[in-house]
Parts: structure tokens; C-alpha cells; sequence
């Protein structure tokens, strides 16, 4: 196997769900893994099981809202993926919910951020979208940078950060995306200073799921996946009810605190995406990230279907279409 041109890998979060995942299939590349998380405990499956690829990694407790915590392992890491996030403000119990395939508190968490009948953290707080979402991301990124000053790298060291599609409002609050941008246009803004030097990755994946580790998001999944198998089958012509919703959106004023041309716009812009953005396996998400921080040339927004085109996967009606051109 060739070395990787990213040999030395850093995973913040590398015991989560994404995280843990693109910690396997980095190790499947070559690569030299270590992960750093609030516990520093390997990662473990929902039943307690320890897979024997997590002997392979080297676990470290550290905090990225505090990177001084890891930063002597920055200077030799050719590369980092920031994972950290969170999709509801609340302490992470939904997380350990859908870990558990407990429905009745994901529903209750859900329903309480979709009503308010939790009061949301204050903005910048410890646990907020902003502090998780966004600061955390920008830390890491600040000590990275830090770490390269006076050094010339032979290729950018990649800085990927998991960012989202905007699927989950209303469901969701806008503020999740909204920090999700934030610390994308800012991490950008710092990797910029030195181009030759660093380049940004930011992963916009739609609804992440697996059947056995996320049992609660395969039904999700699948109405999801029908949805965009059914929306890439309407002619071309006839109107697509997420087109009309995305002409309804743009007509209402948008709520955003983000600059005009990053603006969220209206809830029915967000749903239009769920009905024709397809969800995505955790595995799939993983695989793109390793094949994007070996290749230079990914740079900037990747979504799920450049996620797809980099891991060689086509919808359906596509290799129908592959397999007839090469018959001809």
C-alpha cells in the first residue's frame, strides 16, 4: 500500500458517531490515527464492545475549547477533522438517546426543541451551538495554524470540519445551521492567510444514519431516500414540490443573522432540501472525508453528492444510464 499523503491523522471527537467511523477508515488508508475527546476513552458500540480497530488508535483526553490540552501533538499531524457538534442544546441527551434507540426521549428532546418547552442555553455558552458548534472549531483551528508558523509543508494540510445541510428546520433550530456557517466562512478566513499551506474541507452531510450503531434513523433514512429517488425520477419540465417550496421560501423574508449570501431563508427552503437531498451512511460520510484529505484538489464545500461522486457511488438511475452509454 503507498503512504497516504496524510499519514499522521488528528480526530477530534474520534469516540463518536462520525468520529469513530472516519477513525476506521483513515486506519484502512495507512494512516497513523489519534483521536482526542473530553474522556479520552477508545470508542465503544452501543452494546460496550471495544471493535479491534481501536487498539490501532491513540486515545487522548483533551478539550478542544482548550486546545493547549493537546497541542504537543499538533506540530507532527499532517491533518485534522473537527467533529464536534451538536444538534440539540441539550447537555447531549438526545445523543445518548439515539445511541440507545431509546424513541421515547429522542422524540421528547426533539418536541422540546421544536416547542421551546426547554430554555435554550445563552448564546456562547458552555454546550450552545455556538460554543460547540462553532468556537470549538475555531480553537482547534487557531492552534493548528499555530502549530505550522515557520514551517513549509510539501502539500496544505487539510483542516476538515463536519458541517450540515440545512435539512432540520423547523424541527431544529435555525441557530445550529447558523453557527454551522459561521465556523465554516471563519475557519476559512484564517486557513486563507496561508493557502500554499492549509486548506479547508467542510462536509455538508444531510441525515447521517446506521442501522445497527443509529437504529432510530433508518426509518428516517429510508422516507428520506424514497423522497429523492422519487423527486430524480420526475421529468424534467414538471414542477418538483421541493422546487415549490424553494419558490416559497425565496419569496419570504428570511430570518438570519447570517450575511445575505449565506442566508438560511425561510423553514420551507430547509424542507424543500429533505424532500430532495438523499440521507447518507455514517460509513459513506467517512470514506469521503479520507479520499478528500488525500487529494489536494478537494477544497471547500463538498455535499452529499460530491461526497458520493468522491467514493465512486452513483444513484441508481445513473448506472442505468453509465451501463447504456457503455453498451453503445
Amino acid at each position: 500500500m503507498a503512504a497516504p499523503s496524510v499519514q499522521k491523522l488528528l480526530v477530534i471527537g474520534g469516540n463518536g458517531f462520525i468520529g469513530s467511523a472516519i477513525c476506521r477508515a483513515a486506519l484502512a488508508k495507512g494512516m497513523q490515527v489519534t483521536s482526542v475527546s473530553s474522556s479520552g476513552r477508545p470508542y465503544t458500540t452501543p452494546k460496550g464492545h471495544s471493535p479491534a480497530w481501536t487498539s490501532k488508535v491513540t486515545w487522548l483526553k483533551g478539550s478542544a475549547q482548550n486546545p493547549s490540552t493537546f497541542s504537543n501533538v499538533l506540530p507532527d499531524v499532517h491533518g485534522i477533522v473537527h467533529t464536534l457538534g451538536t444538534l440539540i442544546e441539550d447537555g447531549g441527551k438526545y445523543k445518548q438517546a439515539l445511541r440507545e434507540g431509546d424513541v421515547t426521549k429522542v422524540i421528547g428532546s426533539a418536541l422540546s426543541s421544536v416547542f421551546g418547552l426547554q430554555n435554550p442555553l445563552k448564546r456562547g455558552a458552555e454546550g450552545s451551538y455556538e460554543d460547540v458548534n462553532r468556537d470549538s472549531a475555531l480553537r482547534v483551528c487557531e492552534a493548528f495554524l499555530r502549530s505550522g508558523e515557520g514551517k513549509q509543508f510539501p502539500s496544505p494540510r487539510p483542516f476538515v470540519y463536519i458541517s450540515a445541510e440545512d435539512v432540520f428546520r423547523p424541527l431544529i433550530p435555525a441557530r445550529y445551521v447558523e453557527t454551522k456557517r459561521e465556523a465554516e466562512m471563519s475557519i476559512e478566513a484564517m486557513l486563507s492567510t496561508s493557502p500554499s499551506q492549509y486548506r479547508g474541507v467542510y462536509i455538508r452531510p444531510s441525515l447521517v444514519y446506521h442501522a445497527h450503531y443509529r437504529p432510530l434513523t433508518t426509518p428516517a433514512a429510508a422516507i428520506f431516500d424514497l423522497s429523492a429517488s422519487l423527486h430524480r425520477k420526475i421529468p424534467q419540465g414538471v414542477p418538483k414540490p421541493s422546487e415549490i417550496l424553494h419558490q416559497l421560501g425565496n419569496a419570504l423574508s428570511p430570518h438570519s443573522s447570517l450575511p445575505r449570501n449565506t442566508s438560511l431563508g425561510s423553514s420551507l427552503n430547509s424542507i424543500a432540501n429533505a424532500m430532495s437531498i438523499p440521507p447518507i451512511h455514517v460509513d459513506h460520510v467517512a470514506e469521503a472525508i479520507t479520499i478528500a484529505l488525500g487529494n489536494s484538489n478537494v477544497a471547500g464545500v463538498v455535499g452529499v453528492k460530491r461526497m458520493r461522486e468522491l467514493i465512486g457511488w452513483w444513484p441508481e438511475d445513473q448506472q442505468f444510464l453509465q451501463a447504456a452509454h457503455k453498451s453503445t
